[in-house]
């Protein structure tokens, strides 16, 4: 059998293809997408993809972006990969202690898993004063050039970060290799990462690692603003957040209720 042969799928579902077709289009775009630009992208004619673009509308996949006429993704795919066991396991263990360790440090905190290329938030909880940075639920960002990735991607065995580093290259071909793996091996020597945020001035973001078998499912990370007067410091902050992942840690390993966090 040729090698083009063997590569060919065993079934095809042309209505399925199209329809998946379009949500990965969707979920790459960085803006809606009109009729004519999601027909350019998958390579099919408007006639072929207008009754599928109702059928995932009247479902709730996409929806038509508020006051124009482009299609986007909701957050339908999102909610149902949150009911995946582990992912739902990992939110019910961490959100007590998020609160405990927000209630504790007066900020915010989110739990962040990777995503391919990029991370996503599963779960946030608020600052309980009144000033705080909001990560939304489902927010997205490269994994390259953020801290919780930053984490993720540090703590894993050498070969999935070379797995996932072929991974990063081929979305981002400029990456600086190098350099992002030397801030992984610093993170993992120290158990944390440490970084001014790119996206906010004033933001320090810092992070810390749940961990199952030793490599990271999750990162659990402090958009850390200083206050004034402050409460608490960077540094008690960074202890406090690593007691709380490691508490984390050890209830997805022995089960929610085993450990408090002070």
């Amino acid at each position: 059998m040729s090698t083009v042969a063997s590569n060919m799928p065993k079934y095809r579902a042309p209505a399925l293809d199209k329809g998946l077709d379009i949500l990965e289009l969707l979920a790459r775009a960085s803006a809606p997408m009109n009729m004519t630009e999601i027909s350019e992208g998958v390579g099919r004619s408007k006639g072929e993809i207008f009754r599928m673009l109702q059928v995932l509308e009247e479902r709730g996949y996409i929806a038509r972006a508020p006051g124009e006429s482009g299609y986007a993704l909701t957050n339908r795919l999102f909610m149902l990969g949150m009911e995946q066991p582990p992912v739902k396991s990992a939110v019910e263990a961490a959100l007590p202690v998020m609160h405990r360790l927000a209630d504790r440090i007066q900020q915010p905190c989110h739990l962040v898993v990777p995503s391919r290329e990029q991370i996503v938030v599963i779960a946030r909880v608020d600052a309980p004063g009144d000033i705080g940075l909001v990560v939304r639920v489902g927010h997205r960002r490269p994994l390259a050039h953020s801290t919780s990735g930053l984490v993720l991607f540090a703590f894993q065995s050498e070969a999935i970060r070379a797995r996932w580093l072929q991974m990063l290259l081929q979305s981002e071909p400029e990456l600086d290799r190098a350099r992002f793996v030397e801030r992984a091996d610093q993170a993992r020597a120290r158990g944390h990462a440490r970084a001014a945020s790119d996206v906010v001035d004033g933001v320090i973001d810092l992070s810390a690692p749940v961990l199952q078998h030793d490599h990271a499912v999750c990162a659990l990370t402090i958009p850390f603003i200083e206050r004034h007067p402050a409460r608490i410091g960077a540094d008690a902050a960074v202890a406090a957040l690593r007691k709380a992942a490691d508490e984390i840690s050890h209830a997805l390993m022995y089960g929610a209720g085993s450990g408090t966090a002070g």
